[in-house]
């Protein structure tokens, strides 16, 4: 298990990469890389955190994720601090001996990171900055887990 919450940049290829090579006992590697979006007009994001308990949670959500599916592995990235439009805020990777347990794993860590991850988002525009608060979709997602 790899869990890193950084501000810098990261390259998925080769976090891809490294991710797989390790994983030779595994028939299925799932990713997903998370972009800043602009829905108009967004100048940055910022993303706060608190480092000791943002660490302790991520790895509590991929622990659960390796005990509710035969995961072989589970990497988790997410950044913090000022990003712009297009550039990568996430990833997750999940590796296991068939598919549908990599791809529902991922797609559990992905519904918990959009909801309950305890970082805090404010979208920065021409007019001003404002806290991104969160959505109902993003919750009701988490009920079918």
């Amino acid at each position: 298990m790899d869990i890193r919450v950084q501000a810098e940049p990261f390259d998925a290829g080769a976090e891809l990469n490294r991710f797989a090579a390790r994983r030779g006992d595994s028939g299925a590697v799932v990713t997903f890389s998370g972009l800043v979006r602009d829905d108009g007009g967004l100048h940055h994001m910022e993303i706060e955190h608190y480092p000791g308990m943002t660490a302790k949670a991520l790895t509590e959500i991929a622990e659960r994720a390796q005990a509710r599916w035969d995961l072989r592995d589970v990497l988790v990235i997410h950044r913090h601090g000022k990003l712009r439009p297009g550039e990568q805020i996430m990833m997750v990777a999940t590796a296991s001996a068939h598919r549908a347990a990599a791809f529902a794993a991922a797609d559990f860590l992905m519904d918990y990171l959009k909801s309950r991850a305890p970082f805090w988002k404010k979208e920065v525009t021409g007019d001003g900055a404002e806290w991104v608060a969160a959505k109902d979709t993003d919750e009701a997602a988490l009920d079918r887990w």
